[in-house]
């Protein structure tokens, strides 16, 4: 009979957000399949937790997918884990939940943090409705395309962005999307965790500002 697949979160920044069902999980598993075995290893550390790391991370997500999959028809329990945060969400473990329902193994989650929503309910803009697009494109044209086409969605619109691209994407922001109000939140439940609000034109001119920004090259 095929093992269970568990889709563990861990915390995006505070250790002592790890909920008590992801700990007793992670100990419980035969097998723990992470981004970084060395952060992964630190976080388990912390909590006394002796268990068997391998690397899944998005460039050998394919081949390793194939690999947990076997191992879960051999009725193997495995864990999945991001350096930080939700499993699936902009990291590894689409394939090898794809697998898993291939072969008839047991799918769960794990909850806990994610970093968009709670970066959204901090933020005060509206949460009746979102939409999440991950990661915006690092080009400025396919950026742009993407703001494009998502402008006209009736929801708050949540990205991820690198430090050294926030200040050319919001300036693109600006341009695609026009002069609406929103939010940048960074280093979440972390010591310094910020929230920095205004509109887009307010926001780009601020972050503009930064020479690390500005000397970015597209």
């Amino acid at each position: 009979m095929p093992g269970t697949l568990y889709l563990v979160a861990t915390p995006i920044g505070n250790l002592a957000d790890i909920s008590k069902r992801a700990l007793e999980t992670l100990t419980s598993v035969d097998l723990i399949a992470c981004e970084d075995t060395r952060h992964t290893g630190k976080l388990l550390n912390h909590f006394n937790i002796k268990k068997k790391l391998v690397s899944y991370h998005e460039h050998n997500e394919q081949s390793r997918a194939e690999e947990l999959a076997k191992l879960l028809e051999q009725g193997k329990s495995i864990a999945v884990v991001t350096d930080a945060g939700t499993p699936a969400i902009c990291d590894p473990a689409f394939k090898i939940v794809q697998k898993a329902h291939e072969i008839g193994a047991t799918v769960t989650a794990i909850p806990g943090a994610v970093a968009f929503v709670n970066a959204l309910i901090i933020s005060g803009l509206p949460t009746d409705s979102c939409f999440f697009g991950g990661f915006l494109p690092s080009k400025k044209n396919d950026r742009r395309k993407r703001l494009s086409d998502v402008k006209e969605i009736p929801a708050t619109l949540c990205f991820y962005e690198t430090p050294h691209r926030i200040a050319k994407s919001l300036i693109d922001c600006l341009k695609i999307l026009g002069n609406r109000n929103a939010a940048i939140v960074r280093e979440i439940t972390k010591l310094h965790e910020e929230i920095v609000l205004g509109n887009l034109a307010e926001l780009a001119e601020k972050f503009s500002q930064y020479r690390i920004w500005q000397n970015e090259k597209d």
